[in-house]
């Protein structure tokens, strides 16, 4: 096929070459200089004319695919657009060109036309990568627009892709410079594993890593996580092949390995936002010396408060069968409701009922082991709502309600004493000795 290129190109640069001789030697070149000027002449023609062929194809392509998207309103050929194939396929008509021209140009540089061809076709083994590629990037782009995959991390897929693709055009780069088959190619890429695996140890780190994520739908874009080895705590923007991108909630960017993704611990919030309700939990810390038992009295007026009075009456009930068999003078055999009990069933009662709190997941109040700070009360519940500022309103109404309620209890919060509390204590002891004195 080579030889009968050759054979119908032959006479043509022949043609076209003495044609040049004549007009540059009529003109007064020297004879010397008669190559060189010809193939100034004839490279400038060439570079021209490529210029002018890849932008006039470049336009009626795209100009094509917009009038089949605005007639099909298919979004492949608004990517198509996006991504640059017609671009990618105007390269088409000035390569076939510059092959052709090749011979022609350098028709008194006989040296230089093998390299040259050799150069052009490495060149159309890259133009084919991009052209499928961009079609690849176009189908991955309608794909993002199914809910199926609207959080797959479909730049990590295609970073694949185009490595498996520019794998097979270094393979067909090398057949083109030595002539040689795939197999040599393998063969000595065998030798230089080694070398290579130590090289692009986090591309393949990378690459292993993105798979899991992806097979095991660990991440997903748009999830809300956090690292704190990498100071990380926001959505994640994008999952490439060796990076991916979290967007902080102070607005910053923060960029960690794909691989740390399995090779180290995170949170993802994946979990809150899919339940509907994101949880809370807060102590407050009540004074021992506070807890006591309470009066019949006491007893009868917390009956009037929603919620309390079912289980005072059932306590009441529960604790005269128990206390029959006990000695009712000596108060410690005797079973008696506290205020705290009374302060817990309310926290449940007021929770259950709170139109914010979601009673379909865990909800709790409860007492923790008792610390020097007092005894831990454990409000523990899931709002209705994921929204932060929502939910941080929900939250400080409900434990400023809490910490409110507490002194109808006869309870009081612990809290450590300041210097000025200190003094002002001291003061209102002594002042009225030191007025007595005076």
């Amino acid at each position: 096929m080579e030889e009968q290129v050759k054979v119908e190109i032959d006479p043509i640069t022949a043609t076209v070459s003495r044609w040049m001789q004549e007009l540059l030697t009529n003109m007064g070149v020297p004879e010397h200089w008669i190559e060189y000027t010809k193939l100034l002449i004839l490279i400038a023609l060439v570079v021209v004319t490529v210029v002018v062929l890849q932008k006039v194809t470049k336009k009626v392509l795209t100009f094509i695919l917009e009038k089949i998207y605005k007639g099909t309103n298919l979004s492949f050929f608004k990517y198509a657009v996006t991504n640059k194939l017609p671009k990618y396929l105007a390269l088409v008509v000035p390569y076939s060109f510059v092959r052709g021209s090749i011979p022609v140009v350098l028709h008194d540089f006989q040296g230089l036309i093998s390299p040259l061809i050799k150069l052009t076709d490495i060149y159309m083994v890259f133009m084919v990568i991009w052209t499928i590629m961009s079609l690849i990037k176009s189908f991955a782009n309608v794909l993002e627009e199914k809910p199926a995959f609207h959080n797959k991390p479909m730049k990590s897929y295609i970073q694949v892709i185009y490595i498996i693709f520019f794998i097979f055009g270094a393979v067909v780069i090398y057949s083109i410079l030595t002539g040689k088959s795939a197999t040599a190619f393998f063969a000595a890429m065998g030798a230089a594993s080694a070398i290579m695996m130590l090289v692009f140890q986090d591309t393949i780190k990378g690459f292993v890593g993105s798979i899991q994520v992806s097979a095991n739908n660990m991440v997903q874009i748009g999830d809300w996580i956090t690292m704190p080895k990498y100071g990380a705590d926001g959505d994640v923007m994008e999952i490439n092949l060796t990076t991916v991108k979290i967007r902080n909630f102070d607005k910053t960017i923060t960029t960690v390995p794909t691989y740390s993704l399995i090779s180290d611990s995170f949170q993802n919030w994946r979990g809150m936002k899919e339940s509907g309700g994101r949880r809370f939990k807060r102590s407050l810390n009540i004074k021992h010396d506070t807890i006591r038992f309470l009066t019949k009295d006491e007893l009868e007026k917390f009956k009037q408060v929603d919620g309390l009075k079912d289980y005072i009456v059932n306590k009441e009930k529960e604790y005269a069968e128990l206390n029959k068999t006990t000695n009712p003078d000596i108060p410690l055999n005797v079973h008696q409701i506290t205020n705290n009990d009374l302060f817990l069933q309310y926290g449940i009662y007021y929770l259950r009922n709170h139109p914010k709190i979601d009673k379909t997941l865990t909800l709790l109040v409860r007492q923790l082991a008792p610390t020097s700070q007092g005894l831990p009360i454990e409000l523990y519940t899931f709002t209705n709502t994921i929204v932060w500022a929502e939910y941080e309103v929900i939250l400080s109404e409900i434990v400023n309600h809490f910490i409110s309620v507490i002194p109808y209890f006869g309870l009081k919060i612990y809290e450590e004493s300041s210097g000025s509390d200190t003094y002002d204590v001291f003061m209102r002891d002594v002042t009225p000795k030191l007025e007595n004195k005076a």
